[in-house]
């Protein structure tokens, strides 16, 4: 990161910040264009170790891209505030952002794809307790995205 001085390095603020987002950006690598996809996303940190959940279609571009090239880039970012001033380049912004790299798998075990619309369900929601059927369970494709390598930045 070029500029140190906005880095979070802070795993609780990071948290905070990851929790209190709804949508994460996917980028997908398709023989030579970038795919990039806005989602809804639940999360579950294990020791410091990232896994966003995601749901979708069994079928389109985002499924075959899941399947044929998993690893990815990831993008979330907030709590953004124009900063105005009296010239055009001294214009600036609040906001923090993570980013990072990671690697998709498509959940197919019941109960990890129960774990991880639970996940995306609390995030959106903000509620639990959530019933899923066999019948939407098996029309869903479920994606866990584990985190390779992430960063926080900050700008206050």
């Amino acid at each position: 990161m070029r500029r140190k001085d906005r880095e979070i390095t802070d795993s609780a603020a990071i948290e905070s910040f990851i929790a209190g987002e709804q949508i994460i950006r996917v980028a997908f690598y398709d023989e030579g264009e970038i795919y990039i996809v806005p989602l809804n996303y639940g999360y579950i940190n294990e020791n410091g170790k990232y896994s966003f959940y995601f749901h979708g279609a069994k079928a389109g571009r985002k499924y075959g891209l899941a399947k044929a090239s998993p690893k990815v880039g990831f993008e979330i970012d907030g709590n953004y505030q124009l900063l105005e001033a009296d010239k055009a380049c001294d214009y600036s912004a609040r906001f923090e952002s993570v980013i990072g790299t990671g690697t998709l798998t498509l959940v197919e075990d019941r109960e990890e794809k129960v774990k991880g619309l639970d996940a995306l369900m609390a995030q959106t929601s903000r509620k639990g307790g959530w019933e899923y059927n066999d019948a939407m369970l098996n029309a869903v494709a479920v994606f866990r995205l584990d985190v390779d390598k992430l960063t926080c930045k900050a700008k206050g």
